[in-house]
């Protein structure tokens, strides 16, 4: 942003004002490297004509790391090109010269009508217009049908070229500043939110050294505790994983160089790690965090409506990943995980979270219960974690004293900067909480909160931070464990120091109207929780009703949004990229999660369903066709029938084992010899007296999975059932 004086003369005087100018830093000229077209068989030839052995043997941790990066980012500035200003600044990039060539023509002819206006040189001119204006929209289609093939297989460069297409950008706004006025530069708005996250940073008391049983108990683990092998080959399996198109962190070591090096940069890597490991020392490079502001909601003007992510060093995610690897196997063989948590787990997601929550509310209503649900809201959870209680947790789970010692170690002493369109704000020490944006942080969180269901005796799930608890409800006293509950959590929040936001944490009444209250204590206040009819639960609109009326609306309304402006930038599609367009960016808003909201009135299906139908239309050639033959010929299903195959599919899911659940809390398998012909899954099929539970997923589905053949049942994986079930349905004419 730019701030311009202006002096306006008024009668003789002269008034001061400012005018903000906001520049567009996708247009601004960055002297950057291009990582594209490096040199990297040059570069792995000097890296492999060093003995890294001899180079790094005699260095420790910090010192053997200046020393690789020092050699690597030499070569890399010789054999990779600086990039030739911005190809952004090109205007209408898709023209070819051919098609200016017959542009010059054209503008030549109509200087010489404009000299002699006679009919003949306005015939060569508009015979020259025409001829130049359809090579620009060939050119122009041209363009744009290049551009979605370069998205194959490449979903985040897809998804930045859309957003580019927005009308309105995801950027830092002019934001408020501690003393109330706007900020007027980047480098005010970087340190206005840089100001922000540090103010939530939580300064915590020394804790009590641990006792000499303490030390017992932690010794015990040592005969089983976790050794981490770290090799050459472990190291370049992981540098072949890395994606060329993210971004570097403050060390200036960039993904690209790392991937296409890797047989080459393996080895020093592989000796600075085991260093790193032994010694239990990070360099200062991988403590450094480069923080990019990512608005949520609300009013861009705030600090606090944004989330800080951090961007880290790419080589210290490499060691990271090694590590969280063998955390994560010793923590499962262990049994660390508990049912309730669906976050950053393997095999379990938003979904299962949902399917399993909204099973057991229907369950209660069908046996005649109401139900309290309390959606439990964090201050700023990621940031505040205390890293002293996090590491009292840590040393409970049986690791190994050097992988602690390391885990220690990368907590401390670490620093951030803020950076707002290559404006940066002042380093600052970083007193609390886990690195948004790291390889570890997550799995670090997860074992601080894991703790928090023993703490509660009614029903919990949580996904990360996002925590709800519920308790059945028949009559008024029966909402006094739930309040009990909430006085246990703070209790749980006091000790270890993670906060909740009792402005934001809400209740919600379902199958019930009786006048129950809650409340929760902050510090010495006490909130009451305002109640709610509704609540965007992970992403899906909940109601109190538990119908799927406002999910639905809230979804055409983001997929109608998206098409429009697909159809605004895409004047003539194809079905090739039509295809493309409409599975990536469209579609998925009408199916996310879809088993759980699964709609089953005309006017909910017909609500979704209409947003297919509109899109269809926009092919090349395809409008005037119904809509049966649009899918046809575009070789699509219904939006109801893709989601009875998705209904198929997570039963496959679920009753195989490959959905980290227990099938039993949405199938009982068929015991009735006279219903077990066919394939050997068969499911006993409930009677229902409630319509949500007759319409929920684990009862809807058992009719369609009990009538499909053995030989789609018996699939060997995921994309065999697939396959199997779309071939079935094909020969069965669906």
């Amino acid at each position: 942003m730019l701030a311009v004086r202006i002096l306006e003369p008024v009668s003789g005087l002269f008034i001061p004002w400012k005018y903000i100018v906001e520049v567009d830093d996708d247009t601004a000229e960055r002297h950057r490297l291009n990582y594209w077209k490096g040199n990297y068989i040059r570069i792995n030839k000097d890296m492999e004509e060093i003995n890294w052995e001899d180079k790094l043997a005699d260095k420790n941790t910090e010192e053997a790391w200046s020393t690789f990066k020092h050699l690597l980012q030499s070569s890399v500035q010789q054999n990779v090109p600086v990039k030739k200003g911005n190809m952004k600044l090109q205007k209408n990039p898709w023209i070819t010269r051919s098609t200016k060539r017959k542009l010059q023509k054209r503008d030549k002819a109509w200087m010489k009508y404009r000299t002699f206006p006679t009919e003949a040189n306005f015939n060569e001119y508009k015979y020259l217009r025409n001829k130049a204006n359809k090579k620009v929209k060939d050119d122009q289609a041209s363009y744009r049908k290049r551009i979605l093939k370069s998205f194959k297989g490449k979903p985040k460069r897809f998804y930045g070229y859309m957003q580019k297409l927005r009308t309105v950008k995801d950027k830092v706004a002019r934001l408020t500043a501690a003393n109330g006025e706007l900020t007027e530069t980047d480098e005010e708005a970087a340190q206005t939110l840089e100001n922000c996250f540090s103010n939530v940073f939580v300064q915590e008391v020394l804790l009590q050294v641990p006792t000499e049983t303490e030390c017992m108990e932690e010794q015990q683990h040592e005969g089983h505790a976790l050794k981490i092998e770290i090799n050459e080959n472990v190291v370049r399996k992981k540098l072949l994983t890395l994606k060329e198109d993210k971004a570097q962190g403050p060390d200036d070591i960039h993904p690209a160089v790392l991937r296409n090096c890797a047989d080459a940069i393996a080895k020093p890597l592989s000796i600075i790690f085991c260093k790193s490991l032994h010694e239990g020392a990070l360099p200062q490079d991988w403590k450094l965090a480069s923080v990019c502001p990512i608005f949520k909601k609300g009013d861009r003007s705030d600090a606090g409506n944004y989330r800080p992510v951090s961007l880290t060093s790419v080589p210290c995610k490499v060691l990271e990943s090694i590590i969280k690897d063998a955390m994560t196997s010793h923590l499962e063989e262990n049994g660390f995980y508990d049912n309730c948590q669906h976050g950053f787990v393997k095999g379990r997601s938003t979904l299962t979270n949902l399917l399993e929550t909204v099973e057991a509310w229907t369950r209660l209503l069908e046996e005649g219960f109401g139900i309290d649900v309390v959606y439990l809201d964090y201050r700023k959870a990621f940031d505040t974690v205390p890293h002293q209680r996090l590491m009292k947790k840590i040393r409970g789970l049986g690791l190994s004293e050097e992988v602690t010692d390391w885990i220690k170690e990368f907590l401390h002493d670490r620093k951030m900067k803020v950076c707002v369109r290559g404006s940066c704000s002042e380093w600052i020490d970083v007193l609390s909480g886990v690195p948004q944006g790291s390889v570890l942080g997550p799995l670090l969180f997860l074992i601080f909160v894991q703790d928090l269901p023993d703490w509660i005796k009614n029903s919990i799930k949580m996904f990360a931070d996002d925590t709800k608890i519920w308790a059945k409800i028949a009559c008024l006293e029966d909402a006094e464990s739930l309040q009990q509950d909430l006085e246990r959590l703070v209790q749980w929040s006091e000790q270890w120091l993670l906060k909740f936001n009792p402005s934001k944490c809400k209740v919600m009444h379902i199958g019930h109207n009786l006048s129950t209250s809650y409340t929760l204590r902050d510090g010495i206040h006490t909130a009451a929780l305002e109640s709610t009819d509704k609540e965007k639960d992970l992403g899906i609109h909940i109601t109190r009703d538990l119908k799927s009326e406002e999910q639905c609306v809230q979804s055409t309304k983001k997929a109608r949004s998206v098409l429009g402006m697909v159809k605004r930038h895409f004047k003539v599609i194809d079905k090739e990229d039509f295809l493309l367009l409409y599975k990536t960016y469209i579609r998925p808003h009408l199916e996310y999660c879809v088993q759980v909201w699964s709609p089953h009135l005309k006017k909910d299906i017909e609500c979704l369903e209409r947003i297919q139908r509109k899109a269809t239309k926009l092919v090349k050639g395809l409008k005037r066709k119904s809509y049966e033959e649009r899918l046809k010929v575009l070789k699509l299903h219904s939006l109801q029938q893709r989601r009875l195959r998705g209904d198929l599919i997570e039963t496959y899911k679920i009753l195989t084992g490959r959905e980290r659940v227990d099938s039993q809390l949405f199938f009982q398998l068929a015991t009735d010899s006279h219903n077990l012909r066919g394939h050997s899954l068969k499911l006993f099929l409930p009677r229902c007296s409630t319509t949500a539970r007759r319409t929920f997923f684990c009862t809807r589905v058992v009719n369609h999975w009990n009538s499909l053949p053995h030989h789609v049942i018996e699939a060997p994986s995921v994309n065999a059932f697939k396959n199997r079930l779309d071939k079935y349905w094909s020969d069965m004419g669906v």
